[in-house]
């Protein structure tokens, strides 16, 4: 009777997948670790940022990803500048408008970017990009999201790194209604329950961001363009907040 021989391919796809998810664990529990340094233990994200995403990058690569994988290829850096420069813009028009509008300019008076000119710059240009982008998106849209593809199909890599996401900003959010006045007021009716809101809230709205971040990172195959969406949305929101507070006083 003849035997069956196994085809390579079919019995190394498994092994691929099986160390692909492996790595994606591996993955995860670095950033919780990092989360925690950063927000628990007070640890400084100017150098932690940076030397998260060189570990990450560095896993990566010992694990045999490509710069292609990772959205770092040099032939989609001018397609996902594109992206990421035309993000800005309309970002930058929603928060023009959302300022000018007495109706929507508490929602910018957030007491953490009550700041001088020069210290919001600062907070715009270096802070938000060395601390918190250049971590995030090699983790989220880069790394992670590479190891996920491995092993899921694309919707599900999509979904998956944006909750992945959420969960992130929740030791984050713990401080949000405390800062911004629109948020408490919003949540104050709520009683002990008003912080729950505001990390349930937080999770959820930073999930959906993840999916347009993401989407723009697929579409352009380039990490660029998620990272202009990324800036927009933060270090923008610090220099609108500073026109805020001059128009509110």
């Amino acid at each position: 009777m003849p035997t069956s021989i196994a085809c390579p391919e079919t019995t190394e796809r498994p092994q691929r997948q099986r160390r692909a998810l492996a790595a994606t664990v591996i993955v995860v529990l670095v950033l919780a670790g990092v989360n925690v340094a950063d927000h628990v233990l007070g640890w400084n994200s100017l150098w932690l940022g940076p030397a998260g995403a060189a570990v990450l990058l560095a896993f990566a690569w010992w694990q045999g990803l490509t710069w292609q994988q990772l959205g770092l290829a040099r032939h989609t850096h001018a397609r996902g500048l594109r992206w990421g420069l035309g993000v800005i813009g309309v970002v930058a028009a929603i928060y023009l408008a959302g300022v000018l509008l007495p109706t929507t300019r508490s929602a910018f008076l957030d007491a953490r970017y009550h700041l001088p000119p020069a210290s919001a710059l600062l907070t715009a240009f270096v802070v938000i990009p060395v601390g918190t982008i250049l971590l995030e998106e090699v983790a989220f849209r880069s790394v992670l999201w590479a190891f996920l593809s491995q092993h899921a199909r694309t919707g599900q890599v999509l979904v998956l790194s944006s909750v992945a996401f959420g969960f992130w900003h929740i030791l984050p959010a713990m401080a949000t209604a405390t800062g911004n006045p629109a948020v408490g007021s919003a949540v104050a009716g709520l009683g002990p329950f008003a912080k729950i809101a505001v990390v349930a809230g937080t999770v959820a709205f930073t999930a959906l961001g993840g999916v347009v971040a993401g989407e723009l990172r697929r579409r352009s195959g380039s990490l660029f363009a998620s990272v202009g969406m990324h800036w927009a949305t933060n270090a923008l929101g610090v220099l609108f907040g500073v026109m805020a507070w001059h128009l509110a006083t």
